[in-house]
């Protein structure tokens, strides 16, 4: 064979052999950054939700997340510090959704929405990773509301009880005590084998360290991971902070575990991606889908569930908090979340300044899971008593204008004021179920109509005190059975009696 011939097969074979070694990376260039947000070329690629990562001049990188997809750029949040990119920097198309690590590692820390810590306790280790965004469980995979999720609050376990799985919104002028409803519950799932997540959303950081020290001083840190978008935080990671808890949440749901979210709270929330939708020019008002505020909470808050016994049976409960101005629930935003949970808590100023604390407005809030979320005991005698109250609020009213008013009449308002003291409870201490039902169970049955009203205190706290002393072994009942059967009920009424007699002395 002549050489030529040998020279052109032996270069044909390497030619078939070759495998290029270079992988194609799809890169773009920034033409504009504003307010945690940047402009695009050369994406035409990218998907929705998309992970990009922005090369700063200094080869540093910072995560970003596409949201605009336009016919000649990209728009994307940046989820860093937005001042070190600059026009012309490269970034980099990675063909990941957006998503963040989870796993047990996170419990009982401080975290920043991406997951990194900012609680100064050294790097979180974890291999296992969730897409921030995900649909929502469908009504095949769903499972009807029925466990309760005590929140340890009288006034709500009692007229507005929440179940596993439930939605339920706490909506409330500023200052009325909203966040408290939320750390108390938190704070009440100790040995409840509920996983609890915080997240707090255009916060102040100040308001945070105490919060966060306020559950680690209560043993709640052990089960509770804080999610964290401070006040002074890009509006992108306020935005992504939500979503971000939800999807720690969804890791401990898949697993068969309960969870309880708090999301503190929407308005901001909603703030923030108007924020960031009006420096894209993305039409951030009613009439644009997906631009939708309403299309942005209810993907977020239709991720709470029962799941079916087929898929574990865990649960998300979501408290979303909802700051209203001046009482004005019939505002967009507060209108939209309404719609989307299943019932709300709705706090008043004016009984909170009047010293009525928790200041639930009963009338107004209302769960629509009702009294399937409500352990036996507690359904029997927390029957009458929103009625009572109804009443009484009714009466207090007309009584004012009235100069002399008849002994039923007269009984019905002494009886409501004595119900009002009764549901009255302090910051930072949620009450057991079983203590609860103590209380109330003497209250709606005229055990207490003849204990003056600035006394109902005072006899609450020594009757639970003497119940945990004298009758610890109905308590103990009381609590595993979580039903007011007549033996207990019986012995129930002789530890009120005997308490009476000794009461004062």
């Amino acid at each position: 064979m002549p050489n030529d011939e040998r020279i052109i097969r032996y270069l044909q074979e390497k030619i078939n052999q070759f495998a290029p070694k270079t992988e194609i990376e799809r890169v773009g260039t920034v033409t504009e950054v504003a307010d945690g947000v940047a402009r695009i070329d050369g994406l035409s690629n990218a998907a929705a939700s998309e992970m990009l990562e922005f090369i700063t001049k200094d080869n540093e990188v910072i995560n970003g997340m596409v949201l605009n997809l336009e016919e000649d750029s990209v728009g994307a949040m940046i989820l860093g510090d937005y001042a070190k990119i600059k026009e012309g920097d490269t970034v980099k198309s990675t063909g990941r959704i957006l998503s963040i690590p989870v796993g047990d590692e996170l419990l009982s820390r401080v975290i920043d929405p991406l997951c990194n810590p900012v609680d100064g306790r050294g790097q979180i280790e974890s291999s296992k990773y969730y897409p921030v965004e995900k649909k929502a469980p469908g009504v095949i995979e769903r499972e009807s509301v029925k466990s309760p999720l005590q929140t340890g609050i009288k006034a709500v376990d009692t007229m507005i009880p929440i179940g596993r799985g439930q939605r339920e919104l706490i909506i409330g002028d500023r200052q009325t005590g909203k966040s408290q409803i939320a750390i108390d519950t938190i704070i009440n799932q100790k040995g409840q084998n509920t996983i609890c997540i915080y997240v707090a959303i255009g916060q102040k950081e100040s308001k945070i360290a105490r919060i966060a020290a306020r559950l680690e001083e209560a043993g709640a840190m052990d089960y509770t991971i804080v999610v964290v978008a401070g006040a002074s935080d890009p509006a992108p990671l306020s935005f992504l902070a939500p979503y971000s808890g939800c999807a720690i949440g969804e890791y401990f749901m898949d697993q068969g575990k309960d969870v309880l979210i708090v999301y503190d709270d929407l308005s901001k929330h909603a703030t923030s991606y108007r924020q960031v939708s009006l420096i894209l020019r993305r039409p951030p008002g009613r009439e644009a889908y997906p631009g939708d505020v309403f299309y942005l909470h209810s993907r977020l808050l239709e991720r709470s569930c029962k799941l079916s016994k087929e898929l574990g049976g865990g649960s998300i409960t979501a408290l979303p908090i909802i700051e209203t101005q001046a009482g004005d629930v019939s505002a967009y935003i507060p209108t939209n979340v309404i719609s989307i949970t299943d019932g709300q808590i709705y706090l008043e100023g004016d009984l909170f300044y009047q010293g009525v604390r928790p200041a639930v407005n009963v009338g107004l809030s209302v769960s629509r899971v009702g009294s399937a979320a409500q352990t036996k005991a507690m359904k029997k005698v927390a029957g009458k008593i929103r009625l009572e109250l109804a009443q009484y609020r009714e009466l207090a009213a007309f009584a004012q204008f009235a100069s002399d008013l008849d002994e039923t009449t007269k009984k019905q308002i002494e009886r409501g004021k004595r119900l009002v003291e009764v549901l009255k409870q302090d910051q930072f201490s949620p009450m057991s179920m079983e203590h609860q039902v103590a209380i109330i169970y003497a209250a709606i049955n005229s055990y207490i109509d003849d204990v003056a009203v600035e006394k109902v205190k005072d006899f609450e706290n020594q009757f639970h005190s003497y119940l945990d002393a004298s009758f610890g072994g109905l308590m103990k009942k009381l609590g595993e059975q979580k039903e007011l059967t007549p033996e207990i009920e019986k012995e129930l009424k002789k530890a009120i009696e005997v308490f009476k007699k000794v009461y004062g002395q």
